[in-house]
């Protein structure tokens, strides 16, 4: 019997239910995938409480990685017993399989682990996106990362050390702080304890950086528009303190004709071919050891609940991984 975790009312990690489900044979396109781990991230914790509106009961969870078990009728580009990986804007991953559409699925490269492939394909694309596509990371440049401890936040560190950022990360605590700084982080701000703004306009003298990276929200999001210099662009790229609340456009033209922007992955790997772009960079960097994927937390698929009170207290680093 298959299981997978079901939430039949939003509410606190308390509404997780572990329960049989029934995977049907693998229809035209699709292929059904046995997992082998499983991702977390703060967007299951969006989908539980309602944040983002699903259909109940559902499910949860949006990557994993495992192998092909079966194919369905059409499919070519992917064979049984291949090792899979993948991110999907329909919750689901939280299962000990599922089916996918082929056409959403990607091959993991030799060198590139089960634990690894559940645990980048949507932050490491994210990190992609962020660096490569949303504001265009070049040397030289200094950027701020708000949760730089976190799945996201260690892989932008990394990665944008290795494309010749200088690289001010923001973590809530010393243990977390001497953590970005063994991945690359040049400055460490502490909050709530050190003033944001004030410190990176004294580390910036006086300018400001040119993207703030930014999947706080709410708590984040004015001191982010601060830190910010002239012509700067604001990514806010997530909510974990709670959606940004509304404010007059005007602000951005008064702290210097900012930019704002509010993007999503799934717009930025909506075609095959975008997928398939995206992720064979995040390969080829993970594999060239230019960017360590951190499992900081590993959990059994079943005691999903728990692993989601400790990321929403801030108790874990990196990636975190449930094995089914």
């Amino acid at each position: 019997m298959t299981h997978a975790i079901l939430i039949r009312s939003t509410g606190g990690p308390e509404v997780l239910e572990w329960a049989p489900i029934d995977v049907p044979p693998p229809s035209v396109g699709e292929v059904r995938i046995r997992h082998t781990a499983v991702g977390v991230n703060f967007i299951d914790v969006y989908d539980r409480t309602g944040l983002y509106p699903m259909p109940l009961p559902g499910r949860l969870g949006r990557e994993a990685a495992g192998v092909v078990e079966a194919v369905g009728p059409g499919v070519r580009s992917l064979k049984v017993g291949d090792r899979v990986a993948y991110t999907s804007t329909v919750p689901g991953s939280y299962a000990e399989a599922r089916n996918m559409p082929a056409d959403r699925v990607v091959r993991l490269p030799d060198g590139i682990s089960d634990e690894q492939g559940a645990a980048m394909m949507l932050k490491g694309l994210t990190a992609q996106y962020l660096l490569r596509r949303t504001y265009r990371v070049k040397r030289g440049d200094t950027i701020l990362v708000h949760a730089a401890a976190g799945g996201v936040g260690l892989i932008l560190v990394q990665w944008a050390k290795r494309l010749g950022a200088r690289v001010i990360a923001v973590v809530g605590s010393a243990a977390k702080a001497e953590l970005v700084r063994q991945y690359g982080a040049d400055e460490v701000v502490l909050t709530p304890q050190e003033d944001l703004v004030a410190r990176v306009r004294a580390l910036t003298g006086g300018e400001g950086v040119p993207v703030v990276y930014d999947s706080v929200g709410k708590d984040t999001f004015q001191a982010s528009l601060d830190c910010l210099r002239r012509l700067g662009m604001m990514v806010t790229y997530g909510n974990a303190s709670g959606p940004v609340p509304p404010f007059a456009a005007l602000e951005l033209s008064r702290r210097g004709s900012l930019f704002l922007t509010r993007p999503t992955l799934f717009h930025y790997i909506a075609t095959r071919a975008e997928l398939q772009k995206s992720a064979r960079e995040l390969f080829d960097v993970v594999a060239s050891g230019n960017v360590e994927l951190v499992v900081g937390q590993r959990y059994p698929l079943k005691d999903a609940a728990r692993a989601h009170r400790d990321l929403e207290s801030r108790r874990t680093v990196g990636s975190t991984v449930l094995v089914p």
